[in-house]
């Protein structure tokens, strides 16, 4: 993002001292953003919590004062605070965060294209918001929260989070030494579109060559040819963020391979399998799942333990239910918090490309404060 022209972020707190003065007034605080214990009277403001919320510039309006624009350190620091202690928040509904955080990271986001950072520092904070985001979506679950949140906003959010790394990144004269993965991250949550795949056999072959995009191209390959053993055998190993970013295809995964299924076994008589089968071969969550997925698509049981293929008796007249995803995604936190996931994620992939140097590319990493 380069431009002299640009003006140069010198805010040092999370939400400008002038917008928290004003949201103060017009009571615009979030509840996450007020002095904690300040009931029955006049909200205000915590300089350690309030964060700068989203506006659309208008047409035609100059851009805003350096005094109100956030530097990359602080942008950074913004992050990683919505998720260390936002996305952790006791007694808030995860519909509730999910929009608090989207709305901040867009702010993140702009203030980012108001003013004139270096490649190397907006790829690390584009990096880590998108991070964030991705979890933040999935913690939804596989139905989001209808009612709640605006299941669309956030993945048209999500996408614009891609097109702001990925041109980010084409921007840039040199290599990231996060772009295989996120460039990894936006095939798996594109999984299957023909667009998305293009774009990345466009990248230079020394970047598909690094790990994080094999496996996702993998990926990719296992879904589009139906390979459903291999495809979820894939998904098993794959870690937390690149899990998050899949989740929305699963479930669709899953009900492709149950009709292949069908098609495959259905007899006049009924041919069985069993459940546990299922459970293994869909990495379904446990029996009860692999029951409420056959019945719901008008599959007979035999019992508790085998579901019964007879013809005539496969339905895709309404969704399929909405899974948990605990063994493809939820367990793989293994009780860490989103922050230490996004950076210890980020450090085992410096550890591992420092002894198995892959591609060219992939480069060791290197923190905001050494690329300055």
């Amino acid at each position: 993002m380069p431009g002299c022209e640009l003006p140069q972020g010198i805010c040092p707190d999370m939400c400008p001292a002038a917008e928290r003065a004003e949201r103060e007034r017009e009571r615009r605080l979030h509840r996450f953003e007020v002095v904690p214990g300040c009931c029955g009277g006049p909200q205000r403001a915590d300089p350690q919590r309030a964060v700068k919320e989203y506006r659309r510039r208008a047409a035609g309006k100059p851009p805003p004062p350096p005094s109100q624009l956030r530097p990359p350190s602080v942008l950074l620091a913004t992050v990683r605070y919505l998720a260390g202690q936002v996305v952790d928040s006791v007694g808030a509904s995860r519909a509730e965060v999910a929009s608090f955080v989207a709305d901040r990271l867009r702010a993140v986001r702009l203030d980012l294209a108001l003013q004139g950072a270096g490649d190397a520092e907006a790829a690390v904070v584009l990096e880590t918001a998108l991070a964030t985001l991705l979890a933040v979506v999935a913690q939804l679950g596989p139905d989001g929260a209808p009612g709640q949140v605006d299941a669309v906003l956030l993945q048209t959010q999500v996408q614009e989070s891609f097109g702001s790394l990925r041109r980010c990144y084409a921007q840039s004269g040199g290599p990231h030494p996060r772009q295989a993965t996120f460039q990894g991250l936006f095939l798996l949550y594109n999984l299957g579109s023909t667009e998305a795949l293009q774009e990345i056999l466009q990248l230079p072959a020394t970047l598909r060559a690094c790990p994080a995009l094999r496996t996702a191209l993998a990926v990719d390959s296992a879904f589009r040819e139906g390979n459903t053993a291999r495809l979820f055998r894939l998904l098993r190993t794959l870690p937390y963020l690149q899990s998050c970013a899949v989740q929305g295809h699963v479930g669709h995964a899953r009900r492709l391979a149950l009709a292949r299924l069908a098609r495959a076994l259905s007899t006049s008589k009924g041919q069985t399998l069993p459940l546990g089968f299922m459970v293994h071969l869909l990495a379904l969550d446990g029996l009860h799942e692999a029951r409420d997925l056959c019945q719901a698509h008008g599959l007979l049981l035999d019992g508790e333990e085998r579901v019964v293929f007879l013809r005539g008796h496969y339905a895709e007249e309404a969704l399929p239910p909405v899974g948990t995803c605990h063994v493809l995604v939820g367990s793989k936190l293994q009780g860490r918090t989103l922050e230490e996931v996004v950076m210890t994620e980020e450090q085992d992939e410096v550890v591992h490309r420092s002894v198995t140097p892959t591609c060219g590319r992939c480069t060791s990493s290197r923190g905001l404060d050494q690329s300055n």
